[in-house]
């Protein structure tokens, strides 16, 4: 390690960087670590900050570290350390040298029981003897840390809002799974009445029954209507846009049957019954051509 001793340095010197009270008192209260190099990268000054960092790294009381020749000491660094500090000695020439005027650099300098980062800055100056740097080390431990917590939270963020993702997926199937089970669930109930009990129905309603038998049967029959009318009743609450005919059209095209069998009924042609499937697309907003009309009608039971 090149040095030149403290006591060697010339009283020109001296009285340059250390005999300026007004300046020192500034150097000396500014909180970062902060060293003045020659052009050879000598240290001709150091702050008070400086020497407090190097007394609480077992250095001696006072120590100023002028004379030691900073960048031998960054060239010479080995291990850990030795990337960031060939990388400080870079950054540090191209300043002296003119190749640029500012260089930054943040670090890690971790101790075995804590985590601390420094903040290391770079700037020239000229004076009419000589060019001369100052480097300055800020320690950055707690916006660091507060920076890797906000990066921990933004992860963990990111897992939550994914596994939430996942989970409202998840939650649609089973939710679209069951308005699929519930609709065909009534859609069997309602088919099983039509075709398993009304007809009955209607044969026990002509037959030879005594009163009280036929209002038992009529009480039946109505109940069973306010079972399977919850459809009738949604599209009642749409007779605003659609017309009487359009209602029967759309019942009769929930209950499955063709063009042809809803123009029988209704004693009109077929065409009629198309141009009414036309308006009823066109008045639930089923522009896509694949689009199913029962199954839109289905699902508004």
């Amino acid at each position: 390690m090149s040095k030149q001793p403290y006591a060697e340095i010339s009283p020109q010197k001296k009285q340059i960087w250390l005999n300026h009270s007004f300046a020192r008192t500034i150097f000396d209260s500014l909180s970062a670590n902060i060293a003045i190099l020659d052009k050879n990268g000598v240290i001709l000054a150091t702050n008070r900050s400086w020497q407090k960092f190097a007394e609480g790294n077992d250095m001696k009381a006072d120590f100023d570290s002028a004379g030691y020749n900073y960048l031998e000491i960054c060239d010479r660094a080995t291990g850990d350390d030795a990337q960031i500090s060939q990388k400080a000695a870079e950054g540090i020439r191209s300043v002296i040298n003119g190749d640029i005027n500012e260089f930054i650099f943040d670090y890690p300098c971790h101790s075995p029981s804590q985590k601390h980062w420094f903040n290391m800055r770079v700037v020239r100056f000229s004076d009419p003897q000589s060019a001369k740097v100052i480097v300055s080390h800020e320690e950055i431990t707690a916006l660091k840390l507060v920076e890797e917590s906000l990066r921990e939270n933004e992860k963990l963020l990111r897992k939550q809002k994914k596994e939430l993702e996942e989970s409202n997926i998840a939650l649609k199937v089973i939710l679209k799974q069951r308005e699929l089970d519930r609709v065909d669930l009534e859609q069997r109930v309602l088919d099983n009445i039509k075709e398993l009990v009304f007809p009955y129905m209607e044969k026990l309603k002509i037959s030879n029954l005594n009163k009280n038998q036929a209002i038992i049967v009529n009480i039946i029959e109505a109940h069973l209507k306010d079972i399977i009318s919850p459809f009738l009743e949604r599209l009642s609450s749409l007779s605003k846009i659609l017309t009487p005919q359009e209602l029967q059209v759309a019942t009769m095209i929930k209950d499955g049957k063709s063009s042809k069998e809803i123009a029988d009924v209704l004693n009109v042609s077929i065409s009629t019954i198309n141009f009414h499937r036309k308006n009823l697309r066109m008045k639930f907003g089923l522009n896509n051509k694949k689009a199913n009309l029962r199954s839109y009608l289905l699902s508004l039971t």
